[in-house]
């Protein structure tokens, strides 16, 4: 039997699993369903360290916008930003800048929902429900959502979507798509998995997310490097997620970060 609960857009198949609800489970959120949570169990079994992995992703998030805003960014396009829990971007952002301005991007339901109503009372944030792979319909939508000015820097955050993004979609056109549409000084920063970090377990990943709707394509250092074709890579470059800039005390093992992390300056 299916779930519904009063949050969920009418439509939405409660019984069908979503990375977007899977990674809100991970990182304990509440706005997932038994679906999700299964997958996730499965999930878990082939990557032990899937909700650590989860939690350094979401901490190079936190760095990356701060590093941004310390930067002169003021305004960022999230793109396949899940389903919001804490530590939002535009939460991150405004307590640094009130005056920040964030559009959030995301084809997933529930994540637009919830989106909205965590979002009805700021003005200055917003989610638009587009595909990130199509990136013409998304900056069209953007800029007709008043909050972006795209002859000023933007943030671009591309943060653990990619690996959903099928070679034959061709990810670097894409990027660039969104590396052309800003101007000099905006960044992009990007996380993936890898399978250069533990090759058995990113393996077994794999097998387990191609009997759910979101297939995942991990890549090499080398492949993520091609697509940051056109920016300036930031110290330390691309790197395993803790790496990237830590704060304090940094005691999680980079070879189990599952996931690459960087930015990027258009320059």
């Amino acid at each position: 039997m299916s779930e519904r609960m009063s949050w969920v857009p009418e439509g939405v198949d409660t019984g069908k699993p979503s990375a977007a609800r899977l990674y809100d489970y991970l990182l304990g959120g509440g706005h997932n369903f038994a679906a999700d949570r299964m997958l996730a169990e499965k999930f878990l079994q082939a990557q032990p360290n899937a909700r650590t992995i989860a939690r350094l992703n979401r901490a190079f998030l936190r760095r990356a916008v701060l590093f941004m805003m310390d930067n002169g960014i003021r305004q960022f396009l999230d793109l396949g930003s899940g389903i919001p829990t804490v530590g939002n971007v535009h939460e991150i952002a405004q307590k640094a800048d009130p005056e920040a301005h964030v559009v959030y991007v995301d084809f997933e339901e529930v994540a637009v929902a919830h989106s909205e109503l965590i979002l009805e009372q700021d003005p200055r944030a917003t989610i638009i429900q587009e595909d990130m792979t199509k990136p013409d319909a998304v900056l069209k939508a953007a800029g007709e959502s008043g909050l972006l000015d795209f002859t000023q820097p933007v943030g671009l955050l591309t943060v653990g979507v990619f690996h959903f993004v099928p070679p034959q979609a061709d990810p670097q056109s894409i990027v660039a798509a969104y590396r052309d549409a800003v101007p000099a000084g905006s960044y992009l920063a990007f996380s993936q998995f890898t399978q250069d970090l533990q090759p058995e377990e990113m393996a077994g990943v794999v097998e387990v997310m191609k009997k759910s709707q979101n297939p995942m394509f991990p890549r090499t250092k080398t492949e993520i490097e091609g697509l940051f074709h056109g920016f300036e890579l930031v110290e330390p470059g691309i790197v395993p997620s803790p790496l990237w800039h830590p704060e304090g005390t940094n005691t999680d093992d980079p070879d189990k970060a599952g996931i690459y992390a960087a930015v990027g300056r258009k320059a």
